[in-house]
């Protein structure tokens, strides 16, 4: 019988009709809570023909314990930079993604952080709850200068929101400049990074984790950075320095951090952001709405199925040539 592993809880957490799909199979469905350590995944790495995972830790060493039998990674979103990709193909895995099904979802998130942040939405509501009238001053968006590191899928959904609040416009893309969306919504562009640190009011991420963006937002950086700037993450943890960060908001360098995302998820209780001063945290939901998860485990599921039968999937992030069908 064929042996899948799934490990990404918002596809098991959700219903809709990807649960339908994947049991239309009639495979024996072994699950799993992630995101897995690379010491979970090594305890359950074994005789599996695919894998449906979230953002667990895919070393070339879990890779070699799936090995012989694994014949496909499907991998539930669009970030891969917690498997080994190099790995897989060495290996001769197929890995597929989803692109394109979670953009509107995250940049809506982007946004409900923004506000909450520029009007104290938290503390405020709180307060209330609690017995408490207390009322704060925060801030308008409008007008204010929005920088926008990463301008893929989400990046342009967040400039698009940017321009409806009547923001002012800068985006940085290291490989990639959308000329069409920045004529239309008046983005002006950034040469790098640090032009975008200089100039901001706003800064919000949505670039790939990769060497040369892996602790983008530091001590140094944040020194470069307008005072009382607003950074919003909804790319990846690694992107900022937790501790460098934390200390800034302590000395009120930055005004306020707002992430769905962390360098460790889910965090251990010593971890610098969770008593940091004006900072919000939320559990990597940008993506996790009704909508936006039927449509990345549907397109997962049949990735996952399309390479179990030995058809090309619908987005492939190797060249890997798909392995002769076994439904």
């Amino acid at each position: 019988m064929i042996r899948i592993l799934l490990s990404t809880t918002s596809y098991q957490d959700t219903p809709g009709p990807h649960h339908a799909r994947l049991a239309s199979i009639g495979a024996e469905i072994h699950r799993a809570r992630g995101p897995l350590t690379e010491a979970q995944m090594l305890e359950i790495a074994g005789e599996f023909d695919g894998l449906l995972c979230g953002d667990d830790a895919i070393t070339r060493a879990v890779l070699e314990k799936f090995r012989p039998r694994l014949r496909v990674i499907s991998k539930y979103g669009i970030g891969v930079d917690k498997i080994d990709v190099g790995g897989c193909s060495d290996l001769g895995i197929p890995l597929t993604f989803c692109p394109g099904v979670n953009h509107t979802t995250v940049a809506e998130h982007a946004f409900l952080l923004m506000l909450a942040m520029s009007r104290n939405l938290l503390e405020q509501a709180n307060a209330v709850r609690n017995g408490h009238w207390q009322r704060l001053t925060g801030y308008e968006i409008r007008g204010k200068k929005i920088g926008v590191i990463g301008l893929g899928r989400i990046g342009q959904e967040v400039v698009k929101r940017a321009a409806a609040f009547e923001m002012k416009i800068v985006g940085y893309g290291a490989n990639f400049w959308p000329t069409e969306i920045a004529q239309q919504y008046q983005m002006d562009r950034a040469d790098s990074a640090e032009e975008i640190f200089s100039s901001c009011d706003i800064i919000s991420l949505h670039t790939k984790l990769t060497d040369q963006s892996r602790r983008l937002i530091r001590a140094d950086s944040m020194q470069q950075m307008k005072p009382g700037v607003l950074i919003v993450n909804c790319g990846r943890g690694e992107l900022v320095d937790s501790s460098d960060v934390r200390a800034a908001l302590e000395s009120g360098r930055i005004g306020g951090y707002a992430t769905d995302v962390l360098d460790q998820e889910p965090p251990q209780p010593d971890h610098p952001l969770l008593t940091a001063p004006r900072c919000l945290i939320t559990p990597h939901i940008g993506s996790r709405t009704f909508e936006s998860v039927e449509r990345q485990a549907m397109m997962a599921t049949e990735n996952l199925i399309l390479c179990l039968r030995g058809e090309q999937p619908l987005a492939q992030v190797n060249s890997v040539a798909i392995p002769v069908g076994l439904i």
